[in-house]
């Protein structure tokens, strides 16, 4: 069976989230891959192959930490920013199973890019902020590191150890072939006296523990994160097998998620004062919107 048919069978192994842990080592992870979800995204632009590959990783990144929030309509936000890179703007999002995702880019600058690069090739000196907003307390927490290492599932690694003292292991893979683009990732993290709030006092990345799920996790092939016709469940087995006892909860499915709207819009727009809304106004009175996620233009009545 082709991966085109597997793409279009209900079933599908794409866009799919799964959470698990290894109770007795105190460890917890995600593993996701993301399919057509991944396309719609990136067809809202023509992106060069290389920043394709970027966006991809990107939002893998995004799906895989947002999963790790447990309160109904939390978000995780991811945002690159840099001046005089190829790249100057980096924005997703995760909220209840929704991604979406968009870069701003130097069309002539990306033109000398090669097929792989580093952080720096693309972004030059820049920063990566990883924000986290909790919906039931109404409390937003953000951790910032440089854009450093050759890629941002390092960047992100370097934050969970430096803003948030948890040991992670990322890894990424992402597949292009001419229009069609598929991705994978697993986030493996070391949580010492459990999830509850407990204060992670022996959390090292030297713990025998954490040692010992790292190097399993560390095994993950990319062919195995790609692979639709592997399921989430079985490639947790594959990779923890040996193990006492690990659990997972039910798939969790994804959208792009964009949430332009006339009326969210608007909401904004009422922000604004009446002379500079004067000032948005075309002919018709109305107000041209242009949603950089989705390149879907609304024209607003002010």
């Amino acid at each position: 069976m082709s991966e085109d048919d597997i793409l279009r069978r209900d079933d599908t192994g794409f866009d799919r989230v799964l959470s698990f842990t290894v109770p007795a080592r105190n460890a917890r992870g995600r593993l996701v891959r993301l399919g057509p979800v991944l396309e719609t995204v990136l067809s809202a632009h023509d992106y060069p192959k290389t920043l394709k590959h970027l966006l991809a990783e990107a939002l893998v990144l995004t799906t895989l930490m947002g999963s790790l929030l447990k309160e109904d309509q939390a978000q995780l936000t991811l945002q690159a920013q840099s001046e005089g890179g190829v790249v100057d703007l980096l924005v997703c999002d995760y909220r209840q199973g929704e991604v979406r995702g968009y870069l701003r880019h130097d069309a002539q600058k990306a033109e000398a890019l090669g097929d792989t690069c580093s952080l720096e090739a693309i972004f030059g000196k820049g920063y990566l902020a990883i924000t986290f907003d909790l919906s039931a307390s109404n409390e937003r927490y953000q951790g910032i590191v440089p854009l450093e290492g050759e890629s941002l599932a390092h960047a992100c690694e370097a934050y969970f150890a430096q803003s948030e003292q948890v040991p992670t292991l990322i890894r990424i893979a992402v597949r292009s072939n001419g229009a069609r683009c598929i991705a994978g990732g697993m986030i493996l993290q070391h949580l010492p006296d459990g999830e509850e709030g407990k204060e992670r006092l022996h959390a090292k990345e030297d713990h025998p523990d954490w040692e010992h799920v790292s190097i399993l996790g560390a095994t993950v092939q990319d062919g195995e994160l790609l692979d639709p016709v592997l399921s989430l469940e079985h490639l947790v087995w594959r990779l923890f097998h040996e193990e006492d006892q690990v659990r997972v909860e039910p798939l969790v499915p994804l959208a792009r998620g964009c949430r332009c709207s006339v009326e969210h819009y608007r909401s904004i727009l009422a922000r604004f004062p009446e002379d500079e809304r004067a000032d948005m106004r075309d002919d018709d009175g109305l107000i041209p919107v242009d949603c950089a996620f989705c390149s879907k233009v609304l024209r607003i009545p002010a």
